[in-house]
C-alpha cells in the first residue's frame, strides 16, 4: 500500500492563495481559532462580557467627550450613541484584527518552529476571530436601536455583508503585512499602538465624513488611502440616512480594500520563507 506524499515548495512567482491547501488544515485553523477565542477570556470574572462591556464603555465616554463637551455635529437623524457606535463597530473590529494578526506569527512562534503548515492560516485565524467580537457588538447596537426607537433602513442591513468583507480585506490586508514585518523587524509591536490610535482619529469614528466636505483633497485622500473610512461612511449612510447610499464611496473601499488585501498577501508569501527561522 503506497504511503500518500506531499512535496512542499516556496510559492511560485504568481502568488495566490492555495485553497486546497488551506482546506486540509482546515481542523488547525478551527483548533488555533477555538483556543483564541478562549484564551481572550479565560480565567476572567466577566469572561465573554467584556466584549460587551468594552465597546459600550468607550461609546457614552466619547459621547459624553465628543458630543456632550465637544459638540462635534452629525448630518444624521440618528441619536449621536448610535451614530458612534456604528463607527465603533467596524472601527474596533479593523483595529483589534490588525494589532491582533500583526503579532500572530510571534505569539505562535513555537508551533511556526517545529511544524509545516500553511503560515496564511494564523493571520487569518486572527481576522476571523474577530467576527465574533463583532457579531456581540452588532447585538448591543440592535439593542441601542430598540431602546431609542430608531428603525434602520433596509438598505443598510442589506449591504452589511458587503461592508463586511470590505473591512475584513482592509484589516487582514493590513494585518498580514504588519506580521511579516513583526517576525524581521520587532519595533512593529512597539510601533502599532501608537499608529493605531493616531489612525483612529484620521477615520470618520467620532465625526461624519461630511465634515470635511470643506477640505475636498483632506477627504479624497482620506478615502482612498484609509479604506476602512468608506466602509464606516457607507454604514452610516446605509443604516442612518434617509439618503441613497453613495455606491462610488462604497467601491472605493472595496477596490481599495482588495488592493491591500492584495498587496499585504503579496509581501506575505515572499516573506513567510524565512518566518521558521528568525521568528
Amino acid at each position: 500500500m503506497s504511503e500518500m506524499e506531499f512535496v512542499i515548495s516556496p510559492p511560485g512567482k504568481l502568488i495566490r492563495v492555495d485553497w486546497r491547501e488551506l482546506k486540509r488544515y482546515r481542523d488547525l485553523f478551527f483548533v488555533l481559532a477555538r483556543r483564541d477565542i478562549a484564551v481572550r477570556y479565560k480565567q476572567t470574572a466577566l469572561g465573554i462580557f467584556w466584549a460587551v462591556l468594552q465597546p459600550f464603555v468607550t461609546m457614552v465616554v466619547f459621547t459624553f467627550i465628543f458630543h456632550v463637551i465637544g459638540k462635534v455635529p452629525t448630518e444624521f437623524r440618528a441619536p449621536y450613541p448610535i451614530f458612534l457606535y456604528v463607527g465603533l463597530l467596524f472601527w474596533r473590529y479593523y483595529s483589534e484584527t490588525l494589532n491582533n494578526a500583526a503579532n500572530s506569527m510571534v505569539v505562535n512562534a513555537g508551533l511556526i518552529q517545529k511544524i509545516y503548515f500553511p503560515r496564511l492560516i494564523v493571520p487569518i485565524t486572527a481576522a476571523t476571530t474577530g467576527l465574533v467580537d463583532f457579531g456581540i457588538g452588532a447585538l448591543i447596537l440592535a439593542g441601542m436601536m430598540i431602546y431609542y426607537g430608531y428603525i434602520p433602513s433596509l438598505t443598510g442591513i442589506l449591504i452589511l455583508p458587503a461592508l463586511m468583507v470590505c473591512a475584513v480585506l482592509c484589516a487582514l490586508g493590513s494585518g498580514l503585512f504588519a506580521a511579516s514585518l513583526n517576525v524581521k523587524y520587532r519595533d512593529v509591536r512597539h510601533a502599532l499602538p501608537f499608529f493605531i490610535s493616531t489612525l483612529m482619529f484620521v477615520t470618520p469614528v467620532v465625526y461624519s465624513a461630511q465634515a470635511l466636505d470643506k477640505y475636498p483633497v483632506a477627504k479624497t485622500l482620506m478615502l482612498w488611502l484609509n479604506p476602512i473610512s468608506g466602509v464606516i461612511s457607507s454604514a452610516r449612510t446605509g443604516l442612518l440616512s434617509p439618503q441613497p447610499v453613495d455606491w462610488g464611496t462604497l467601491g472605493v473601499s472595496a477596490l481599495m480594500g482588495a488592493l491591500v488585501f492584495t498587496c499585504g498577501l503579496y509581501y506575505f508569501r515572499n516573506a513567510e520563507r524565512y518566518f521558521a527561522d528568525i521568528v
